[in-house]
């Protein structure tokens, strides 16, 4: 089992450690399921009775919590403590988890002209088409597709089973997590005499780096131009990016949401779980909207929206609400105006 000491995690990831630099840490935890052999980490001043009642080793907590830390074997102390908390898992999974072992296992297929680093690594039964490029420290896990002229960048794990279509490209530093499938053909059709012709889809997926795309996620590639993804995006699992879609950079998405082709997201927006997003829209950077709202138009000012429908600005959409609360009441009180002045 990993283990580490707390002065030894304080001079790796920084922070003002009080008290037992010696204090051996085996897990991270949640303050209320801490043991004596945890860390664990306060992001919210909610919470704080439980900081008073953890048992955890240690705990990461901002300065404006040192006296309730003190009463801790140890403590870190630093600004952010949740930021703290993603940096410490990030390096505990660095130091626990198996070392990265590049090569090919036997098993693979490697078609002519692919080209795969010698740091890279491709697992078994997997599959690299003629032309693909695998990048340095890559990682393709077992029984993937990767297709032809294909990019996987520098340092990019695709988990058990990623499809990746021909002439799709992951940047740098990115992680597909299992069953996601990129390139995939848009949903694309002309009616003709009671049926459906379809048109083919040409384009293909650009994915830039630091992007993180979750479970049976589903990337389309473009009818003609290609689908984008920028640097940094983050969709959780169960999402469908439609054909000749754009996110912008840092732009992230929980499960379920649903976006149609050709819309265009800004940088730095946030989709709750279930929203869907009509094709041919526009949405400017810095736009927050809540779960399960129906975007139906273009949304041109930053702000935060919501409703399930219609959507709307937050402001306008909760006294609209409010007044819906009260449409049985005011009903019955118009029904007896009729009556009385019948």
């Amino acid at each position: 089992m990993f283990e580490v000491r707390t002065g030894e995690l304080a001079a790796q990831l920084g922070g003002e450690l009080i008290g037992d630099a010696d204090r051996i840490l085996r897990r991270i935890a949640p303050l209320a399921d801490a043991g004596a052999d945890c860390i664990s980490f306060l992001a919210s001043a909610r919470h704080r009775e439980q900081l008073q009642q953890t048992a955890a080793a240690c705990v990461i907590a901002a300065p404006m919590f040192r006296e309730l830390a003190q009463a801790r074997p140890a403590a870190i102390l630093c600004d952010d403590p949740y930021l703290y908390y993603a940096r410490l898992t990030q390096w505990w999974a660095q130091q626990s988890r198996a070392a990265f072992e590049p090569g090919i296992h036997r098993s693979a297929v490697i078609e002519p002209g692919a080209k795969i680093h010698a740091r890279a690594a491709v697992g078994a039964l997997a599959y690299v088409g003629s032309s693909a490029i695998v990048g340095a420290g890559a990682s393709i896990g077992p029984s993937c597709h990767v297709g032809a002229d294909a990019v996987v960048g520098e340092h990019t794990r695709l988990a058990a089973k990623v499809t990746l279509g021909s002439a799709c490209r992951v940047g740098a530093r990115g992680i597909v997590h299992s069953g996601a499938v990129i390139g995939a053909d848009g949903f694309g059709f002309a009616p003709t005499q009671g049926r459906w012709e379809k048109i083919e889809q040409l384009g293909a997926v650009q994915i830039g780096d630091d992007v993180e795309i979750g479970a049976n996620t589903c990337i389309d590639r473009g009818a003609l131009q290609d689908t984008i993804i920028e640097q940094g995006v983050k969709l959780d699992n169960l999402i469908q990016i439609a054909h000749n879609v754009h996110v912008g950079k840092h732009t992230a998405m929980a499960a379920c949401v649903g976006v149609a082709g050709s819309t265009h997201i800004g940088a730095h927006c946030t989709f709750a779980g279930q929203v869907g997003i009509a094709g041919h829209l526009r949405i400017v950077d810095h736009v927050h909207v809540a779960a399960a709202a129906v975007i139906t138009r273009s949304i041109l000012k930053p702000g935060s929206y919501g409703g399930v429908f219609p959507f709307d600005d937050n402001v306008t959409w909760e006294k609209n609400a409010a007044t819906l609360r009260q449409l049985h009441a005011l009903r019955a009180r118009l029904r007896a105006l009729e009556r009385d002045s019948s």
